[in-house]
């Protein structure tokens, strides 16, 4: 299987990214976490993204925030799917870092999820590489039966606790 390659322009991150490595590991997917910044350590983040497809990679996940630039850094020197996690800030709340992501120039296209929705770029990485794996898509097809699940009984719950 693919790995997914986690990576934060800070560790400042580290507690919003924790629902995304969880999510990770329930999926059963293999993944790796890093700390490199677009913009104070940006050689290493272009030579992560060249080199990622070869270390095994199918998926990135970038979280930043502010400007936000580590997602469309990695998405322009790599094929794969970057899906960007963009990251509350105390300045806009986020919406500066969702808004770097989301505004891509045409061909370097990355992936957004709401703002410190980790969880959820867990899941989009497992879709995609789902794609090529059935044991995979078994694993997120119990899933999505079990959030079925919880929907109807706390519908169940509501019902019951408001009919006449």
């Amino acid at each position: 299987m693919k790995k997914v390659c986690i990576v934060m322009g800070s560790d400042s991150d580290l507690k919003v990214m924790e629902a995304c490595v969880n999510r990770l590991r329930s999926f059963e997917i293999p993944f790796e976490v890093r700390i490199i910044s677009a913009h104070r350590t940006p050689a290493a983040a272009e030579q992560l993204a060249k080199n990622a497809a070869a270390d095994g990679f199918g998926v990135i996940i970038a979280a930043a925030g502010k400007a936000a630039h580590l997602g469309g850094v990695l998405a322009a020197y790599t094929t794969l799917p970057v899906i960007g996690v963009p990251m509350g800030t105390s300045v806009m709340g986020g919406m500066d870092s969702l808004l770097s992501i989301v505004q891509m120039p045409k061909g370097i296209p990355v992936a957004s999820v709401a703002i410190d929705g980790a969880d959820n770029a867990a899941i989009l990485a497992a879709q995609i590489l789902a794609i090529s794996d059935p044991a995979l898509t078994d694993r997120l097809a119990a899933f999505k039966s079990e959030l079925a699940a919880e929907v109807s009984a706390k519908d169940e719950a509501v019902r019951a606790r408001f009919s006449d």
